[in-house]
């Protein structure tokens, strides 16, 4: 609330130099809870190594919509393409909103995708950006983690996985909102669903 001068106050007072009572001039901002629920993937409990070497938990991601994807960085095949829909959707997401969105990509192969390979990776596909980030897990916790995104996978060589192309939006409590399936599909719907998350958030 404002008098004359600029003065301001933060509650119900008279003005000093008006008297007149003073009011507020706008509604207060509604707080949005903190409590996760029991759909949150914040519930995992699992560590996670980043590109940048840090130990983070999921929980560590909260307060941001989450636009997450599981890959592996020796793939040939689908993980490019996955890839460029991860970095084609960043695109599309309108300027006002980008620093309200955080793209991850979750390795399924732990074993060869390390912190500095990782790291690698993110820079040969222009992903380098504080919006980015990559995680290694141990192989218990990338399981655990595909469970929750219904993404399978297999291995059937030391290099070479089969898994399902999925690119998945959670809201910043870590609820599952959206999902894309397939490669290279018309990511209108998923734009949309980003959106209208970041505004309702």
């Amino acid at each position: 609330m404002k008098c004359e001068g600029d003065i301001v106050y933060s509650k119900n007072v008279t003005c000093p130099v008006c008297k007149m009572d003073l009011k507020p001039i706008s509604k207060p901002i509604k707080e949005v809870s903190a409590e996760i629920s029991d759909e949150s993937i914040f519930n995992l409990t699992s560590k996670w190594n980043t590109e940048e070497g840090k130990s983070i938990v999921l929980k560590d991601l909260k307060g941001k919509t989450l636009v997450m994807v599981m890959i592996y960085t020796t793939c040939k095949a689908a993980c490019p393409r996955l890839t460029a829909d991860m970095r084609n959707i960043e695109a599309k997401i309108p300027e006002d909103l980008k620093k309200k969105v955080h793209y991850v990509l979750v390795s399924i192969d732990p074993k060869n995708d390390t912190s500095k390979r990782l790291k690698e990776f993110a820079k040969e596909n222009y992903m380098d950006g504080e919006e980015w980030t990559f995680l290694q897990g141990t192989e218990d916790n990338v399981r655990e983690f595909a469970n929750v995104l219904a993404v399978k996978y297999k291995q059937i060589s030391p290099l070479d996985f089969s898994h399902s192309n999925i690119i998945s939006v959670f809201n910043p409590l870590g609820e599952l909102v959206h999902q894309q399936e397939g490669l290279g599909v018309d990511n209108k719907e998923t734009i949309t669903k980003i959106i209208e998350t970041v505004n309702n958030n």
